[in-house]
């Protein structure tokens, strides 16, 4: 599973319980804060039967562990690791190199979602690893927002093997081995944390897949992987708190494209978790990954009111839509895909945790035959490192 292979693949898509994998990946930039997380992300269909979408991991990232120059991020689920030494200064004042290993059960698992029906019989497990070699360049050294230029090649390998609901007759993939690079410019940056007070980016990315094991699958191999394909993605995203009110917003979007994309390159849009990914492309009330398109543009935005003086209890307003151009086989009745949804957030004041409730209703989501799906879901974060920022 490359950079990219869904965008939803990239932050932190992780096995959980060994049951299911939502995505880890290496952050786009060695990360310079010192972070101790436990997170914890799940959103369940109230109406209809989808994909799993459930996410726990503790986050570790240590900017100076090996000393002032080297650096150390490891994610860890029950059933999933992926990590990053990182050499600051390697090749030049501003050159930092990292070293990223990535592996564990039920990474590479596809989901067939078509026309909001969850196909279990065309639906298997995977499991991978792999390693990269990362660049970071920054490009404005002593100014306030600074500019990276990143670049990344690495290798993965998966193996896919049946669930109990896979047809007999239905011909798994052979064993991946698939080589990866990509190229972006990012100009700030989005902490990896859940509702942050105050965040900021803008960036731009190309990846190429090589997929060296081409081959035919499905149903009478009427399915197949193709050669290569290339991914690109425009991202900005704002995340900021009015500190006298309390009031915060964050809005983020995503414009993405394709050339070459097969069943598993293709971008997946839905669900509503967003540490899934690096870029999460969540549209409230549909399944997790419900949506297969070659392009799109995705909208997301939130805004949360206090509901007390301390700020502790917050009512959050969330919506996101979407405009797609469907991956053959996959379309659904309109281009465009909307959900909204509300939640309550409760974080004490030193915010050692945060805990939120969150209701999801997609619009053009559909469900035995007709417009309309609903999700709730759990969100928990705890910050060890809470007890020392208070100090």
């Amino acid at each position: 599973m490359t950079i990219s292979k869904r965008i939803q693949n990239n932050r932190l898509h992780l096995a959980v319980l060994a049951l299911l994998s939502i995505g880890i990946d290496c952050r786009a930039q060695i990360d310079p804060v010192d972070r101790h997380l436990l997170e914890v992300g799940y959103d369940q269909a109230l109406v209809g039967h989808g994909p799993q979408a459930i996410y726990a991991y503790y986050y570790f990232n240590s900017p100076d562990f090996f000393g002032q120059d080297v650096a150390l991020r490891v994610a860890v689920a029950p059933a999933y690791l992926d990590s990053e030494i990182g050499f600051k200064h390697l090749i030049s004042p501003t050159t930092d190199v990292g070293i990223g290993v990535a592996g564990g059960a039920f990474g590479d698992n596809y989901y067939d979602v078509r026309q909001g029906k969850y196909i279990e019989a065309q639906s298997f497990y995977g499991d991978g690893g792999g390693g990269s070699v990362n660049i970071y360049q920054l490009l404005d050294p002593g100014l306030l927002i600074p500019v990276n230029l990143v670049v990344r090649a690495g290798l993965r390998s998966s193996t896919f093997f049946r669930t109990a609901a896979t047809a007999p007759n239905f011909a798994l993939p052979k064993n991946q081995v698939n080589a990866s690079t990509i190229a972006g410019l990012r100009i700030a940056g989005i902490q990896p944390t859940l509702f942050p007070d105050l965040a900021l980016e803008v960036s731009g990315w190309f990846e190429r897949q090589w997929h060296l094991e081409d081959d035919s699958y499905g149903f009478n191999y009427d399915r197949s992987i193709t050669p290569y394909t290339n991914l690109y993605w425009i991202y900005a995203g704002l995340d900021y708190e009015f500190k006298k009110s309390g009031d915060k917003f964050s809005f983020a979007t995503t414009v993405g494209g394709s050339t070459d994309a097969d069943r598993f390159s293709a971008w997946r849009l839905g669900g509503d978790l967003p540490l899934v990914s690096e870029f999460p492309l969540e549209i409230p009330g549909y399944y997790y990954e419900e949506l297969t398109a070659t392009r799109f543009i995705h909208f997301h935005g939130e805004y949360s009111i206090p509901l007390d003086s301390e700020h502790r209890w917050n009512l959050q307003l969330e919506a996101a839509t979407a405009r797609l151009v469907y991956l053959p086989g996959f379309q659904q009745k309109g281009d465009w895909q909307t959900g909204a949804g509300v939640g309550i957030i409760f974080a004490p004041k030193q915010k050692a945790y945060e805990i939120a409730l969150r209701y999801g209703y997609g619009f053009n989501a559909i469900r035995h035959g007709k417009d309309g799906a609903q999700s709730i879901g759990l969100l928990y974060q705890y910050d060890f490192n809470a007890g020392k920022k208070g100090r």
